[in-house]
């Protein structure tokens, strides 16, 4: 308990520092689960409300993989076999590919939108090809996860969208993502994948762990309101392997420090330094932890270019409606940062509502989506919050 109460000290003093507020994604709030496992021999490091029933979101499709990668393995399927998409998968609400009624697409091309956009409507088209229709996919899952030892976990669809029966756990996702790395060496390299190019543009990985925790290669991100932000990823220093499972942020990044303490913690428990991290420096100082914020000139340099396109839904007169205003948006992409920003109008104190971080695709696509709906929105460009033309 003292160690526990050590990590949650370390990423609150982190994200502080960092000036990311509170984190919200910490023991005691009524979503929060995490454990961090050895990914060699399944031993836990640390675990909070790791049994605790929770919505996956979009880490649903590490099952929906699992299952793919079986199809591959045992040859029912192979990279280049079709994928027909239905009306039904076609549907999907976003994060899709934008796939339409009729289109093939790859097995491969399917397994790269899934890892990559955690694309819904691939999700659901790989579903129907392995089961007939999403829901027999769904229940082939569920058996398949309690074979795999995964006894509190129940699917209901290939792509994490909401529903009230399908749940899971930390502890469960920890031994789903132990068995991705273990069972499929071949395959697990697809999920560290930075981006792929589909019909003529380039699809950005969400994971942005990728790139700023060094020995990040894999696995996935996932977001629906119901859930908040959930992460797993594993992460090799020193050829040690560790597992670590975040559900429940409030914000992604936020979520991303968090996973980084906890990594860190596990490999300084097994007595395996942390490689590389310029962010923040851990040190343990008498019983305390006190973190320390440090500039990653170097390494900013040399990372890909972070999405910097957002939405504006408008101006409201409290920040309970803009904050309302947003709920539409966050179902229709699992990144980016919510921000509720008071400006002022006429001499009134109005609060800005809007979402930063997006790829230029998937702000475009969202407000066309909103707007569809009737729904208020202008796309941000990245240069001072320009709006974009449509």
């Amino acid at each position: 308990m003292r160690l526990l109460r050590g990590y949650a000290l370390l990423a609150l003093v982190a994200t502080t520092l960092l000036g990311i507020g509170p984190a919200a994604a910490q023991i005691g709030s009524d979503r929060y689960s995490s454990i961090v496992v050895n990914a060699a021999t399944g031993a836990v490091l640390s675990a909070v409300n790791a049994d605790e029933p929770r919505y996956p979101a979009s880490l649903t499709k590490m099952m929906t993989l699992y299952m793919v990668f079986e199809a591959l393995r045992d040859r029912r399927l192979g990279l280049g076999s079709a994928v027909p998409v239905s009306a039904h998968a076609a549907s999907m609400s976003p994060s899709k590919l934008g796939l339409l009624p009729g289109m093939r697409i790859t097995v491969e091309q399917a397994i790269l939108g899934l890892v990559t956009k955690s694309a819904n409507d691939a999700a659901a088209a790989l579903g129907e090809l392995l089961g007939g229709d999403e829901g027999r996919f769904a229940q082939m899952m569920t058996l398949r996860a309690r074979a795999l030892g995964m006894a509190h976990t129940t699917f209901r669809n290939a792509s994490g969208l909401p529903d009230p029966e399908q749940t899971t756990t930390a502890r469960d996702l920890a031994i789903l993502a132990r068995h991705l790395v273990q069972d499929f060496p071949d395959e697990y390299h697809y999920f560290s994948t930075p981006s792929f190019t589909f019909r003529g543009r380039v699809v950005l990985n969400h994971d942005h762990m990728l790139q700023s925790y060094p020995g990040a290669d894999g696995i996935k991100t996932g977001y629906i309101e119901a859930s908040g932000f959930n992460l797993v990823t594993s992460a090799v220093h020193s050829d040690v392997r560790l597992i670590g499972v975040v559900l429940g942020a409030a914000r992604p990044g936020e979520r991303d420090l968090h996973m980084a303490a906890l990594l860190d913690a596990g490999f300084e428990q097994m007595n395996v330094p942390p490689e590389g991290r310029r962010e923040w420096v851990a040190a343990r100082a008498g019983a305390g932890i006190i973190a320390t914020a440090q500039a990653a000139t170097a390494e900013q340099a040399s990372a890909p270019r972070a999405p910097r396109w957002g939405l504006l839904t408008g101006s409201f007169r409290t920040g309970s409606a803009a904050r309302a205003a947003l709920s539409p948006v966050r179902r229709l992409t699992d990144d980016g940062e919510v921000r509720i920003e008071p400006v002022v109008v006429r001499r009134r104190t109005m609060f800005r509502a809007a979402v930063s971080g997006l790829t230029q695709v998937d702000a475009r696509n969202a407000c066309a989506t909103l707007l569809r709906r009737h729904v208020a929105c202008s796309v941000l460009r990245p240069e001072s919050g320009e709006i974009a033309s449509r």
